[in-house]
């Protein structure tokens, strides 16, 4: 029971710590990103390629009320596409050659990783900013480089990878909820 206890007070803990106006600037920008039609791409490695992936479902599916929907892509979720340019080019490239097939100023880019570090997420990012793309990071530790790349940063203090993650896909469904309200605001 101990451990259980000890799990969750570290969890309560980052969560008492996260930047919540940083948040809130991050869900208005990605409300408007809806608005106006642009597209937005997540991405990641491991399990913060599978909150990537939830994110995507969550808001292209889970927030669809009105006739305007958002245009979410996932760049780690089409394997064949991944492993060709992990395959032919580096697996340092898989992000990057995909955004070069689709993005436009103004669209935005969320990336995950746990480390702030994976190679594969920072030139992705860096692209993205020199392209005139909004890039959003999600990382743990003590940020890593993407925290310092991007331009909205959200950074889970601790230094445990799973509690990292938990943390992320937490504040995937925050959002997720609260573009819900707003886009039942906008429809009242």
């Amino acid at each position: 029971m101990d451990y259980i206890k000890q799990y969750f007070k570290e969890l309560k803990g980052c969560l008492d710590r996260i930047d919540l106006s940083r948040l809130d600037e991050i869900i208005e920008l990605l409300f408007n990103s809806k608005q106006s039609g642009k597209q937005i791409f997540s991405m990641g490695n491991g399990g913060s390629g599978s909150t990537a992936s939830h994110l995507a479902c969550d808001l292209n599916k889970g927030v669809c009320g009105d006739k305007r929907r958002f245009k979410v892509i996932c760049l780690n979720d089409n394997t064949a596409t991944v492993l060709a340019y992990a395959n032919d080019m580096s697996y340092e490239d898989i992000f990057v050659e995909q955004l070069k097939n689709f993005i436009n100023a103004g669209d935005v880019v969320l990336a995950f990783s746990g480390s702030g570090n994976s190679e594969n997420v920072l030139r992705a990012v860096d692209f993205a900013n020199k392209e005139g793309a909004i890039t959003v990071g999600f990382s743990g530790l003590d940020g890593g480089k993407l925290a310092k790349l991007v331009r909205y940063s959200v950074v889970v203090p601790i230094n445990d990878m799973q509690k990292c993650e938990d943390v992320h896909l937490i504040l995937v469904h925050l959002i997720m909820q609260r573009l819900i309200e707003l886009d039942g605001q906008k429809n009242k």
